[in-house]
């Protein structure tokens, strides 16, 4: 059986004989380690070794230097693990950044009407509805029209030529409470009523130009309108949006962290030290 101490204790062999032999220890102190059934026992006994048959533990800083070559096999294996890390990472936030890179194009300013001005028609929306204006040639009635509302579906146009607007809705409307008119002769405009009367769209038809929904300001005249709760409901709504443009934690992130406040309060005695409250 391989003695640890003869390999500590042998003097320096030649390089070549050092390179060939190198494998041969490590194969020794390998088959040593399986048969001490694991790494610490196997540690134990070395450590055990050396202070039998050498002079290591009389030197002061021996137990630093034990330390260091300990720590410095653990930097070697937090390396290559931040290496294998990294790889996929970074091809993932090189596809993350391209990503963001295309929505950020796709996103825009708000109109007046928390809508958006594109180069076919105009949108602009409050909570419960949206509202298209299409312009359409000067004199064009109603029966030249071809407006069909679906409920996941908005196709508009002038019969005979292609469609001006042709795909899937952002959101669901309710069909039954949607309508369309011709103003002025010039001008096709649309009302669709939202299925769900508490989120803004970010776009009228998906795969269009998108909307900043955190930039949108509903009309503070009609706030008075609303029912007790569905105000409530829009005033937060508004309250989140200025505290996330700021980078300020939502009213229901701030509710968390007064739970958790008052919780720390109340056991002083358990260890909160990992805990963080903003």
């Amino acid at each position: 059986m391989a003695i640890i101490s003869d390999f500590q204790e042998d003097e320096a062999p030649p390089r070549q004989q050092q390179a060939a032999g190198g494998a041969e220890v490590e194969e020794a102190l390998a088959a040593l380690l399986e048969r001490c059934g694991g790494a610490l026992p196997f540690l134990q006994a070395a450590v055990g070794v050396a202070h039998r048959r050498s002079g290591l533990f009389r030197d002061p800083s021996a137990v630093s230097k034990v330390t260091a070559m300990a720590a410095a096999a653990r930097a070697e294996v937090e390396a290559e693990e931040r290496a294998a890390r990294e790889k996929p990472e970074s091809s993932a936030e090189k596809d993350s950044m391209e990503v963001d890179k295309k929505e950020e194009g796709n996103v825009r300013q708000p109109n007046a009407g928390n809508g958006l001005d594109l180069e076919k028609y105009s949108w602009t929306q409050q909570l419960p509805e949206v509202n298209i204006s299409v312009p359409v040639p000067e004199g064009t009635k109603s029966r030249f029209v071809v407006c069909d509302i679906k409920k996941n579906h908005l196709k508009v146009g002038l019969k005979g030529q292609p469609p001006i607007i042709d795909g899937e809705l952002y959101k669901p409307a309710k069909v039954d409470d949607c309508f369309w008119s011709i103003e002025d002769g010039r001008s096709l405009n649309i009302l669709l009523t939202k299925h769900n009367q508490m989120e803004w769209w970010k776009s009228v038809i998906k795969g269009d130009p998108e909307v900043d929904t955190q930039k949108v300001e509903p009309e503070s005249s009609k706030l008075s309108d609303l029912d007790p709760e569905t105000r409530q409901t829009v005033e937060k709504m508004m309250f989140d949006q200025r505290q996330k443009q700021m980078g300020l934690p939502t009213s229901d992130e701030m509710q968390k962290q007064e739970l958790l406040k008052k919780f720390m309060a109340e056991h002083p005695e358990m260890d909160f030290s990992g805990a963080k409250i903003a």
